[in-house]
């Protein structure tokens, strides 16, 4: 199917357009449901090697003498602390403490900081806080980023260049900025939204087909394959990896969006650090897993009851090979109903009901073992 008019075609869509049946919007990019058959998508991810398109999120290049102390006034967690080579994942709320992205944040060099996300609220947080002489820009039109996601992700990246990526040499949440992979000047971050080992090589975009085709034939006897929105999908929600405008809007503090955690009251002062401190112990809800038994078509959106009282509905729902099948759903509900085990009703839109449970999060992977192996 033709890519919807008004989108963006990301840099790597001349290599699978033409498989694609239907296009979703991202950030105004146009990105495939599917590029082949999803349950084989998800399971080259799960046992072998995907790959996909990642260039759609925001990259906010902050430049300048006080590149690293504008970033720290915005961001939830120490930039000026962060070690070379390392990513900081955490969040930007506003004033009043409430969510408006889930962002990484990379420092260059002392007077360069990218930061990474889905909100344009968050380059008008930066820019604020930005002093003369600092300059905020986005920068994503010029490179194309490509994902490996699975255990031989590492496989087939340590195929493409002579930088040791080994475990020890490169381990989670770490980047090395110039590296050749395939020949080509990248830079390699060790993350992703899958719950297992992978990487993101952004590179010049003019060097993105070249990077594909390197990967796919370095790849070919690893079953690496080509992965759209749907496989990733179904393993972010069984990772329990939050989403904005899901799991999050500007309704709720980072408390009840599981990222409490990523709250460093300790740095010294951030935008919403007060209100976020004031309202920490008043977090009326959280995010769980829950799995629904009724097609997920039903489930998605699905208002929950606890004991005929309204207390949260089902954010994203879809089959869960993890669960054999079952219809997994990650779900926003009031704190009376974070419990595992708790017993739910779903209401669908058409007013039926089924059974719910609330089920640890995540459902897989729960040790986060995989991803740092």
């Amino acid at each position: 199917m033709a890519i919807p008019e008004g989108l963006t075609t990301t840099p790597f869509a001349p290599r699978y357009a033409d498989r694609v049946d239907e296009w979703i919007d991202i950030y105004g990019n146009a990105v495939p449901l599917a590029i082949s058959d999803p349950a084989e998508e998800y399971l080259a991810i799960r046992t072998a090697v995907g790959a996909s398109e990642y260039s759609m999120l925001y990259k906010w290049h902050v430049e300048g003498e006080a590149a690293v102390a504008a970033v720290d006034a915005v961001f939830s967690r120490s930039v000026k602390g962060l070690g070379a080579g390392r990513i900081a994942y955490g969040v930007v709320v506003d004033a009043d403490g409430m969510m408006l992205d889930d962002v990484t944040v990379a420092v260059l060099a002392p007077d360069h900081v990218v930061v990474t996300g889905g909100n344009p609220a968050t380059q008008q947080s930066l820019t604020a806080h930005a002093p003369a002489g600092t300059t905020v820009t986005e920068r994503r039109d010029e490179s194309a980023v490509l994902t490996l996601q699975g255990p031989r992700s590492r496989d087939v990246l340590q195929r493409l260049t002579h930088v040791d990526v080994s475990n020890a040499a490169f381990p989670y949440y770490t980047f090395l900025r110039d590296a050749l992979i395939a020949g080509i000047p990248a830079q390699v971050s060790r993350l992703g939204f899958t719950a297992e080992l992978g990487y993101e090589i952004q590179v010049p975009r003019e060097q993105a087909l070249a990077l594909w085709d390197a990967v796919f034939e370095a790849g070919a006897d690893l079953g690496i394959r080509a992965f759209g929105a749907i496989a990733l999908l179904t393993c972010r929600t069984e990772a329990g990896m939050i989403m904005g405008e899901l799991e999050y809007d500007h309704t709720v503090t980072p408390f009840e969006c599981r990222m409490g955690w990523a709250l460093d009251f300790d740095k010294g002062p951030f935008q919403g650090r007060d209100a976020l401190l004031a309202k920490k112990d008043s977090a009326t809800g959280r995010v769980v897993s829950v799995v629904v038994d009724a097609a997920p078509e039903a489930a998605e959106g699905a208002r929950l009851e606890l004991d005929g009282r309204d207390i949260g509905y089902v954010t994203m729902a879809l089959p869960s090979p993890a669960l054999d099948g079952a219809t997994l759903g990650l779900a926003r509900v009031h704190r009376d109903a974070v419990k595992s085990g708790t017993a739910l009703t779903a209401v669908a839109a058409d007013g039926s009901k089924a059974d719910a449970t609330v089920r640890p999060t995540p459902v897989y992977d729960p040790e986060r073992a995989r991803v740092r192996a």
